[in-house]
């Protein structure tokens, strides 16, 4: 199965899943996705290309686990400590 450029980049399904799966009679107004959606892009196009400069300088081909931990730093705060414990918890699975 082929995924348009366009689809690679939305996130707006998972964003949804999500909420429904934490709060599951809560929604989102249009705006508010569209902004949920550019701040995910925005995020993951920051720690892609933070960990490919981690990789880089390793002189190592592949992106590991332990190039996107170390981008906690892009993200504020408690907000860093709960993706990091997800994200490991993902991984070990």
């Amino acid at each position: 199965m082929q995924v348009s450029f366009n689809a690679m980049r939305e996130a707006k399904t998972y964003i949804l899943k999500v909420l429904k799966q934490v709060h599951a009679n809560q929604g989102i107004s249009g705006k508010a996705m569209d902004i949920m959606n550019s701040f995910c892009l925005d995020m993951f196009e920051r720690i892609g290309a933070k960990a490919g400069r981690l990789a880089r300088m390793a002189k190592k081909h592949t992106i590991s686990v332990r190039d996107i931990k170390s981008c906690k730093l892009l993200i504020p705060g408690e907000l860093s400590k709960h993706a990091v414990s997800k994200g490991t918890r993902c991984t070990n699975i």
